[in-house]
């Protein structure tokens, strides 16, 4: 069974889409549909764009969204069993899987991005990458930190040994402390900025969560397996719901790709700019790539 996956934040790079713009014209029309959406030329900072520019949260999260969705609509035999995505991408995995129309997807995001940039204002917080440790071991350090120090807790389980944490700066730098002290190879602050995936990042669910609420959301043409959960849905109430807790919830990625494979999948293809999460699925389930 053919999976189809969908990266997010921080597989952006100039000049990313590019290629499908000028060789497709299915793909052009997307990319020229995006800039009347957003009201702001999306398509020229992706190409000729500075990376200070493409770092802006609401450029990279549209700009991602659109690359991804349009390489996976233009592609030849794009025919999904399953889809998911890993936070942002959750959004081109429903839109790809026709959840989602393609200008509701990029108004979400668009709006996701901003409700980000204004939560991350509101108080000083910050995330963290935690290598080679067992995640068991950084779910206790991340318990005992918050009942000390301040709230800090996993925010994407990306791949074994491959952990982001997320919470106020004290308990997160209380924690690399801690998680270094425990064995840990790395465990360093991530230029982002703030806590995603966590609850600092509350009243950005509530003002998407009303954008959520007013999309028309329709079943997807396979199951999405969704971030909240790491199961497979395609219920639109139930999409919904669980899209509405995905900005304070962790992203279990390992366990969703495990699920997949369970599920049946044995080929995932990755949709969008670089190899982010191929990488990491190899390390989930290496004895798909024998």
């Amino acid at each position: 069974m053919n999976a189809y996956v969908f990266p997010g934040q921080g597989a952006q790079f100039t000049g990313m889409g590019k290629d499908l713009y000028d060789t497709d014209p299915k793909a052009k029309k997307l990319f020229e549909q995006a800039d009347e959406i957003l009201g702001f030329s999306l398509s020229k900072i992706m190409f000729e764009g500075s990376a200070e520019e493409l770092k802006q949260t609401k450029v990279t999260q549209p700009a991602i969204f659109l690359h991804s969705v349009a390489a996976a609509l233009c592609a030849p035999d794009f025919k999904p069993d399953m889809v998911a995505g890993h936070s942002l991408g959750e959004f081109s995995a429903l839109t790809a899987a026709g959840a989602l129309s393609f200008e509701d997807g990029l108004r979400l995001v668009s709006a996701r991005a901003l409700a980000m940039q204004d939560a991350c204002e509101e108080e000083p917080s910050a995330m963290a990458a935690v290598i080679n440790l067992d995640d068991q071991k950084v779910e206790e350090i991340c318990r005992s930190v918050s009942n000390s120090v301040g709230i800090v807790i996993p925010a994407n389980y990306n791949c074994p040994g491959q952990l982001v944490i997320s919470g106020s700066v004290a308990a997160v730098d209380r924690a690399c402390i801690l998680m270094k002290e425990a064995g840990a190879k790395r465990a360093l602050r991530l230029p982002v900025g703030g806590a995603f995936h966590s609850p600092f990042m509350e009243s950005a669910r509530k003002s998407l969560g009303v954008a959520i609420e007013k999309a028309n959301m329709v079943k997807p043409v396979c199951p999405v397996y969704q971030n909240a959960d790491a199961l497979p849905h395609t219920e639109p109430e139930e999409i919904k719901n669980n899209l509405n807790k995905q900005l304070i919830s962790p992203v279990l990625w390992t366990q969703t790709v495990r699920n997949m494979v369970a599920g049946g999948a044995k080929n995932f293809t990755e949709f969008g700019p670089g190899t982010v999460l191929t990488n990491m699925i190899k390390k989930i389930v290496p004895e798909l790539f024998i």
